[in-house]
């Protein structure tokens, strides 16, 4: 028998099958993050740190928007992200902060990426590459200050000076350890202790500022700010309210939604139990998508939480790789359904409280974003 299909009813064949979890990312709120920070220190430039893919947001969508709204500097960990960076913004000034790894000069100038030399052996490296071709190659200088992971002491400064004459010198930086508590007297110290090292370093730009750093009140703001963390809606001055715009809002759809008993157990071991007769809703989504596995709930410990309709609901049991559930018991039957939308994180619940109530920080949340959320980006 012949089959009309053009008259076939709908089915879920015919239906483009859609993540059930949803990661917006608001490019405008992107740039005006960008806007307030740079407003904050208008004697100088802000670029804008964009590793381990823009934060997690995608690398190529924020440096668009980024550049397009003004930003010339980028900073990027890695040669591969500097390479994918200078696809997009070929016109743009590009860090790479990792440094000159071993023999890697020449990808570094192809792609006219410019290193954060961190030791003498790099520098040394970088301005033997450059004689080679026969022109001083643009780089950054990194002073340790007390970060103890990449840089060179102020105490090698007078030598990285005298070496540094073979190399176009564009920029002397250091970062900051704990900017974002502003009365910790190590950010003093280090403030001094850079400021005494770019004696050896006359006219070269300068950058100190980190996110955090670019609020303290010694304004320490020099020539280039770096921000990163704050560009995307995390809180730089945590004692205080967040002055930036959230950035990200990651939704999920209820699954399923379910009554139990008191006395049961809710996922894996079984580590919450029911006090009350319960109604519980299944989002799809778990630590197989960068939600942490610390945003579970147990005994005596409590986890992250969602919210449906207005209603904040607590997150009940272990976080699966691909599922969490919800205490919905005081939420109205009628707004949780199969369907519903919750919010894990955006206007109401931010990277910050999120990371908080999983025992990590908000830059996890943002850098484990997972890929099977379905990606919108709106403002660009």
């Amino acid at each position: 028998m012949r089959i009309d299909r053009s008259a076939r009813a709908p089915t879920n064949e015919s239906v483009p099958a859609r993540a059930v979890a949803t990661l917006c990312v608001d490019l405008a709120a992107l740039v005006a993050n960008w806007r307030l920070l740079a407003a904050r220190a208008p004697g100088a430039d802000c670029a804008a740190v964009v590793k381990a893919d823009a934060y997690g947001i995608g690398l190529e969508p924020a440096t668009r928007a980024l550049a397009a709204a003004g930003c010339r500097t980028f900073f990027v960990a890695t040669a591969g992200e500097g390479e994918r960076l200078r696809a997009v913004a070929p016109r743009a000034i590009v860090y790479v902060l990792e440094g000159l790894p071993q023999g890697g000069a020449f990808t570094l100038a192809a792609a006219r990426l410019r290193p954060v030399l961190a030791s003498l052996e790099e520098i040394g490296e970088w301005g033997a590459f450059g004689r080679s071709i026969g022109r001083r190659l643009p780089a950054a200088l990194q002073l340790d200050t007390g970060m103890n992971r990449l840089g060179l002491s102020p105490r090698e400064a007078p030598a990285a000076a005298a070496a540094a004459q073979d190399i176009e010198l564009t920029l002397v930086m250091s970062h900051f350890i704990c900017a974002q508590w502003p009365d910790d007297p190590r950010n003093a110290r280090q403030i001094a202790a850079f400021e005494a090292a770019l004696g050896c370093f006359p006219g070269a730009p300068a950058s100190l500022c980190n996110s955090s750093g670019v609020f303290l009140s010694e304004k320490p703001h020099h020539d280039l700010l770096r921000p990163g963390y704050a560009l995307y809606g995390g809180n730089p001055t945590p004692l205080c309210p967040n002055p930036m715009r959230p950035v990200v809002r990651l939704e999920a759809s209820v699954l399923a939604v379910r009554e139990i008993a008191a006395g049961e157990t809710v996922g894996y071991d079984g580590v919450w139990t029911a006090a009350r007769p319960t109604r519980l809703a299944t989002l799809g989504l778990g630590y197989g998508d960068g939600l942490p596995a610390g945003a579970s709930s147990g005994p005596g410990r409590a986890g992250a939480e969602a919210v449906i309709g207005g209603y904040r609901c607590p997150l009940v049991g272990r976080v699966s790789m691909d599922f969490v559930m919800l205490d919905v018991t005081d939420i109205p039957e009628a707004i949780v359904h199969r369907g519903a939308s919750a919010e894990i994180l955006g206007e109401t619940i931010g990277v910050d409280e999120l990371a908080a109530r999983s025992g990590t920080i908000g830059y996890e949340i943002l850098t484990r974003l997972g890929r099977r959320y379905e990606r919108r980006y709106i403002g660009g």
